[in-house]
């Protein structure tokens, strides 16, 4: 038998962009339902994913607003210094948020963390259904409403459906909606280790020609490792044996943090760059990945897509407070007016990060390491590149905004 089901917005794609974007909207008392492919225990087994995602203030901000924070806080590692070095180089550009600013940078989680939090929090909610695994088979968007089938037969008919399903996203490609995207010809190798002595909360982040080199704070004395590597030599480095990887790793790490441990596998994942040529379409937006996937050498897209769905929450929100169609063409036209050029400044600033470091030319190599000296000794600058970091810089929605330190 056939169910039909009726709501404000359809989301397609539960995972952190979506189920966040979900959180936000069923929080301002619009009605959402989230469909997801995948289903919810495998999205929660520690092999599915080994990635970490760093958050920002103001993502941090957005956490507490909703009532996620309570639950992700005590697997959280907290980011309160950030070290910048390019190869063997002496000169080096450091940030403290403290110092600057009297609260952390943000955080270190696992994804798996925040999984478990949307996972638990969003089906409790009172606005939200939460439909997995379901997959969408079609999907009609008219000038008055959108039309959904699942696989199960279930029908659902909303005002404006959200595509949050990745980079690979079904409803982008639904829409017709072309991409631009390249390979870096690199591949991140993640893990995680566990160190003699304390990190201190400073994340390191070494440059090399194969690309960055990030160790990231997690709670007690583990660190999360993003190493870049070329996509010839990656796929070797991750086959070591153990010793052997141990080795590689540790002439990477150095041992300024003692003797180190790798706890856990080891992933890896190519790096790409991709944005949609545009992020809206007759009753429908993209969000997150499905609109823009950039290099993880600034740790911001987890952060930039998490401000896509908190800003297109609160323009439904308001919309919805108005009596209003929250899928209409001035909703839409706002929300890609409001992320339009964030988005692409953060996509063209990665990509110029990676570029000018990614390379051992000498005259580079030169200019880059003094640029980053002269950063350091100029205290207007790294305020800047703090709050930046932060996400503290920019139109922010509501609940992102910085209040006090929680």
């Amino acid at each position: 038998m056939s169910t039909h089901l009726e709501t404000d917005v359809l989301i397609v794609g539960g995972g952190l962009v979506g189920g966040l974007a979900a959180c936000a909207l069923a929080h301002g008392g619009v009605n959402v339902i989230v469909v997801d492919a995948d289903d919810p225990e495998t999205l929660l087994k520690a092999e599915y994913d080994g990635r970490c995602s760093a958050i920002a203030r103001s993502v941090h901000n957005a956490f507490v607003s909703l009532g996620l924070w309570d639950h992700m806080k005590d697997e959280a590692g907290v980011i309160e210094e950030i070290r910048v070095t390019d190869g063997k180089s002496p000169l080096f550009l450091h940030f403290d948020s403290l110092d600057l600013t009297g609260v952390p940078f943000g955080y270190m989680l696992e994804n798996r963390t925040i999984r478990k939090t949307l996972l638990k929090v969003l089906p409790e909610m009172a606005h939200a259904t939460y439909l997995a695994p379901k997959r969408m088979i079609s999907l009609d968007r008219t000038a008055s409403e959108v039309t959904a089938d699942l696989d199960d037969g279930t029908t659902i008919k909303a005002k404006l459906v959200i595509g949050a399903d990745g980079r690979g996203s079904w409803v982008r490609r639904s829409a017709n909606i072309d991409i631009t995207k390249w390979s870096y010809d690199q591949t991140a190798i993640v893990c995680t280790v566990e160190t003699e002595k304390s990190h201190q909360n400073v994340a390191q982040e070494h440059f090399r020609s194969t690309g960055p080199f990030a160790i990231l704070p997690m709670p007690g004395n583990r660190s999360n490792i993003v190493w870049t590597e070329s996509s010839r030599n990656a796929p070797v480095l991750v086959g070591l044996n153990d010793e052997d990887f141990h080795a590689e790793l540790s002439e990477r790490f150095g041992d300024y943090l003692g003797a180190i441990k790798v706890v856990g596998p080891r992933w890896s994942y190519p790096l790409t760059l991709q944005y949609a040529k545009r992020s809206i379409d007759q009753r429908l937006a993209l969000i997150g990945d499905a609109s823009h996937g950039m290099h993880p050498v600034a740790g911001q897209g987890f952060n930039m897509g998490a401000r896509d769905a908190c800003a297109l929450a609160e323009l439904i929100i308001e919309t919805k407070k108005l009596g209003l169609d929250v899928g209409a063409g001035r909703v839409l036209e706002d929300y890609d007016k409001w992320r339009h050029f964030d988005n692409h400044l953060m996509l063209a600033s990665t990509d110029a990060i990676v570029k000018l470091f990614s390379n051992n030319i000498g005259p580079v190599r030169f200019a880059r390491d003094v640029g980053l000296a002269v950063v350091d000794k100029l205290p207007f600058a790294k305020k800047f590149f703090t709050k930046s970091a932060m996400g503290l810089v920019g139109e922010l929605p509501e609940i992102m905004k910085e209040r006090e330190a929680v």
